[in-house]
């Protein structure tokens, strides 16, 4: 009698222990293409937060790594990922253009993939590769709108450009310049990259205002770019006396506006781009349906709405 009883016991420990791996919360693998980028660390704490919000035993626990805006290392992360095999990977890719090793790997792998806040050039992208993303030329067409009927349709403008190696920069631009199609009066003085960042934004307009150039309006692809735009003008004692749009609605960007020091900007949502990630990298682990394409709108953040978004 006592061998059907062992067997008793040990068939009910393989059970629980088939019970418990079962509920094993998932691991998921997130590459950031940069850590100290403002934007990109409000969608990480995001993330973070919602992957924390699953229940013990059915959640997620993701694994972030900063990829320092180098092609290389992020490819790298993506393969140690895989070595640790990871139920799924999350990439906010460093050059949008420079992906198709990264989706080759995950893909080789049977590992589920998804690109957060920017999505890769490539048309079609495979199955089992997801895209969370904002449409950013709606961004750009979003802050030119509102600038150039506050122009009324006549001036002159200069564009604060991001990331070159970002599909960001170049759609929010192409956004940008839609609009000024059909105001054939608002003309372009200047356009360079700020990379994204306060000071060289402030650099920038602070260089074209010392060459005695003359705008009316200043067109920043995001909120840190603008606000550097601003503290180069009030240095100049410009203050007030031009336009400047921006984009992201952080939330020194909507202190910004606020204030004063920032006309416009377009904002993007960081936590519907982190819960849309997250939720689709946990569907695909747990092999449930979801949406390839996910878009999260862009909304415009005037001084009349600004308290909507704190």
């Amino acid at each position: 009698m006592k061998t059907p009883i062992r067997f008793t016991a040990l068939a009910l420990s393989m059970l629980l222990a088939s019970g418990l791996a079962g509920a094993a919360d998932l691991k998921v693998g997130v590459t950031m293409s940069a850590f100290d980028d403002t934007f990109l660390t409000y969608l990480r704490e995001d993330m973070d937060k919602q992957a924390k919000s699953y229940p013990k035993g059915d959640g997620v626990q993701l694994q972030f790594e900063d990829a320092r805006a180098d092609v290389v290392k992020q490819l790298s992360q993506v393969e140690n990922f895989i070595s640790q095999k990871v139920d799924a990977i999350i990439v906010n890719p460093v050059d949008t253009a420079s992906t198709k090793n990264i989706i080759s790997a995950a893909t080789k792998a049977g590992i589920p993939l998804v690109f957060v806040n920017r999505r890769p050039d490539q048309k079609d992208l495979p199955k089992d590769v997801v895209a969370v993303t904002s449409d950013d030329v709606e961004a750009g067409r979003l802050q030119m709108q509102y600038i150039a009927e506050k122009l009324g349709g006549k001036g002159k403008i200069v564009i604060l450009l991001g990331d070159l190696a970002n599909n960001s920069t170049t759609n929010r631009t192409k956004g940008v310049k839609e609009v000024l199609a059909k105001y054939p009066d608002i003309k372009i003085e200047q356009e360079q990259t700020g990379i994204w960042l306060r000071d060289r934004g402030m650099t920038l307009v602070n260089d074209w205002l010392t060459q005695g150039r003359e705008f009316n309006a200043v067109l920043a692809n995001n909120d840190e770019m603008a606000i550097g735009a601003s503290m180069a003008l009030k240095s100049a004692g410009k203050g007030g006396s031009v336009l400047i749009a921006g984009v992201d609605g952080t939330p020194d960007g909507l202190n910004a506006i606020t204030k004063g020091d920032m006309t416009v900007s377009a904002f993007q949502d960081a936590k519907g781009q982190a819960v849309g990630s997250v939720e689709a990298a946990r569907k695909m682990a747990r092999k449930e349906p979801v949406e390839q394409n996910v878009v999260i709108p862009f909304k415009l953040i005037t001084p009349d709405n600004v308290k909507d978004f704190k």
